[in-house]
């Protein structure tokens, strides 16, 4: 059970940190609230107490014998301020210590995360910009805020991030420290990233489709976790049973045909492309128009199935193919053990075409739809061969990160 302490601050989107509030109790962490005085114009402190099971913290002078303002800093594991409004930016970034939250930010030698939530004109002006740098120089972990719907008719950049997305990122901080480096170093700013993934259908008719068990998870954590580091990310989406990246560029497909439509378009622009989907390897050579009836002799159903593209090796061997582009493929194969694993993922990799290939052993079910994930990280060798890079375990967040790192490695040595 990891302390946390959520900071929220004087926002509108201050009843968004409600939610993120309830995923952290529900991991089972300890979780304690600690909201500026114009947080609690939004808020009340009734509501994060209840929340949190935890008492409230929203003076300096409050249980003072307990000497709060060291000691929840101090005792922290992960501080999180969500919303982290531009005033809040402000005064951390020139180390103030006029009220407890900032306080909590000065003792504080655990991961910080700051989900910054503001107006579009607030977010841009040069002084942000400014406090935003030096907080991030100083190793603070400042995600970009999202676009969308603001207070008001206002539209733009300044939008909290979904709760998953900054739940999701919080995970990633206390699960390593690695993590805290990469995103507050910002070491992927100005890459462009497709992340291609979930699982594709391809229809019989109206209401049936021939598909497959990827949740969509481990590409919508790669997904965050380059935006986290600075990428430029754009989803190219299959089915996916969890939430899309609030603060992503998002392109919905269905079939393996829509994949390939999708990433002729989208590859060649792309300075890494990340294939963590599941794409089908058969359609059916007709698609009815009506839903299919059962027939009253109950003789079943035969279908005539052909091969889909092979979308993978399709944009590894454009033959405009810039040279610095890095692609990784994923594949999800069912071996004896981890020799044989090896054989297929090399024998996979060569007749690819990719950089790089996540293995995954998916025998008994594992991998598609959990939390956590065990892959095997192979990369192209100038000969034509493939070698083993790396070998990683752990919750697809961090697995996600430890990706990316392999990735940035890659784009070093090209």
């Amino acid at each position: 059970m990891s302390r946390i302490v959520l900071g929220v601050a004087g926002g509108i989107a201050a009843y968004k940190a409600c939610e993120l509030l309830r995923r952290f109790t529900e991991g089972g962490h300890d979780v304690t609230v600690v909201p500026t005085a114009n947080a609690l114009e939004f808020v009340g402190a009734t509501t994060w107490a209840a929340l949190s099971g935890n008492p409230v913290h929203t003076g300096v002078f409050t249980d003072a014998e307990q000497v709060p303002h060291v000691r929840l800093g101090q005792q922290a594991d992960l501080v999180v301020v969500a919303p982290a409004t531009a005033d809040l930016l402000a005064r951390a970034a020139t180390g103030r210590a006029d009220d407890l939250l900032t306080n909590v930010l000065l003792t504080a030698r655990c991961p910080v995360l700051m989900a910054p939530a503001m107006h579009t004109e607030m977010w841009l002006h040069p002084a942000t910009v400014a406090n935003v740098a030096t907080l991030r120089e100083r190793g603070v972990v400042v995600m970009d805020p999202a676009s969308g719907r603001l207070t008001g008719a206002d539209t733009g950049p300044g939008r909290l991030p979904d709760a998953v997305d900054i739940h999701a990122v919080a995970a990633s901080l206390l699960d390593d420290p690695d993590t805290v480096t990469a995103a507050a170093d910002r070491d992927l700013e100005g890459v462009r990233l497709v992340v291609a993934t979930g699982g594709t259908r391809e229809h019989l008719d109206p209401v049936r489709f021939l598909g497959n068990s990827s949740s969509g998870l481990m590409g919508l954590s790669i997904a965050r976790a380059a935006a986290l580091r600075g990428a430029e990310v754009t989803v190219v989406a299959a089915h996916v049973e969890h939430p899309l990246p609030s603060g992503a560029t998002i392109r919905r497909i269905v079939s393996t045909g829509d994949l390939d439509e999708a990433m002729t378009e989208l590859a060649p622009e792309a300075d890494v492309v990340v294939m963590a989907v599941a794409a089908a390897d058969f359609t059916p050579t007709e698609v009815s128009e009506g839903k299919i009836k059962k027939a009253d002799d109950s003789t079943g159903l035969s279908l005539d199935l052909v091969q889909t593209p092979d979308v993978l090796k399709h944009i590894s061997h454009l033959p405009d193919r810039d040279p610095d582009q890095v692609i990784v493929g994923f594949a999800a194969e069912t071996a004896g053990d981890q020799t044989a694993l090896l054989e297929l993922g090399q024998a996979k990799l060569a007749r690819k075409g990719c950089d790089l290939l996540v293995l995954n052993d998916v025998s008994a079910g594992a991998v598609f739809g959990a939390a956590d994930n065990h892959v095997l990280l192979l990369g192209a060798t100038p000969g034509g061969g493939a070698q083993l890079v790396a070998e990683h375990s752990g919750s697809k967040p961090t697995v996600a990160h430890r990706i990316l790192d392999a990735v940035r490695e890659r784009r070093r040595a090209n």
